[in-house]
């Protein structure tokens, strides 16, 4: 049986990621990253939804890097969250340095000592135009860094790549259990019990949704707000 780790962060995307996995009779572990973040609450969610699904998880505690990562909204209180789209040049401030790579180093390292087969993280075709560590660019030469790190080589997988995030919402609404999942996930920056709605993550999940057709569970502060911001819709893999 083939075995991976997916990293976690509590998102649509990586729950989604989770779930599909799992149904392809795969022995599957979670790996969350506290690396400092604006808020926990999506820790919290992706340690319910691992409960939901009788998924193995760990967190690993990276928080004293984060005077490292400084010039992020996420980890950086001097640094506001930007509202909007993630098209606009603000959502750059969202960016934490070098995240990607710190997270799946780590993973990478638990799946050699584990001898698990992969690690999986969930970037998408919309994630592209602000986050590098999200590109085809950098996974390719990680993926080879990480095969050969050990003796026990360790696949870098990345299925949503090239399609968009209403394509994730599409699969996840056919997983089984997937709507309660996707409901269970957690993307919002501002961190409060409710998705506030106006930031980039809040919009990007809320827009998806709607051009997916699927009905949007997520609890928002201000739902419409989505529907004010212009900016062109992120192109959906044929």
């Amino acid at each position: 049986m083939k075995s991976s780790i997916v990293i976690l962060s509590g998102g649509l995307d990586s729950s989604v990621l989770l779930l599909s996995l799992l149904t392809q009779a795969r022995s599957v572990r979670a790996l969350s990253i506290n690396y400092g973040q604006r808020h926990s609450r999506e820790l919290e969610h992706a340690a319910l939804i691992c409960k939901t699904l009788g998924v193995e998880h760990r967190t690993a505690d990276l928080s004293a890097l984060r005077p490292l990562l400084a010039g992020s909204s996420q980890t950086d209180d001097t640094v506001a969250v930007p509202h909007g789209h993630y098209a606009e040049e603000t959502m750059k401030v969202t960016v934490v340095p070098n995240r990607n790579m710190l997270m799946l180093s780590v993973a990478t390292a638990w799946a050699i000592s584990t001898k698990t087969d992969s690690v999986a993280y969930g970037a998408h075709a919309g994630d592209h135009a602000q986050y590098p560590d999200c590109r085809e660019e950098f996974c390719q030469p990680l993926a080879e860094a990480m095969a050969n790190a050990d003796w026990h080589r360790v696949a870098l997988e990345r299925p949503f790549l090239a399609i968009s995030k209403a394509d994730i919402v599409r699969l996840g609404n056919l997983l089984p259990g997937g709507p309660e999942i996707m409901a269970e996930s957690y993307s919002c920056y501002e961190g409060g019990e409710y998705h506030c709605g106006r930031c980039g993550t809040c919009v990007e999940r809320a827009q998806a949704f709607a051009e997916a057709g699927v009905v949007d569970r997520t609890l928002y502060k201000d739902y419409d707000y989505w529907k004010t911001v212009t900016a062109p819709a992120p192109a959906t893999a044929a």
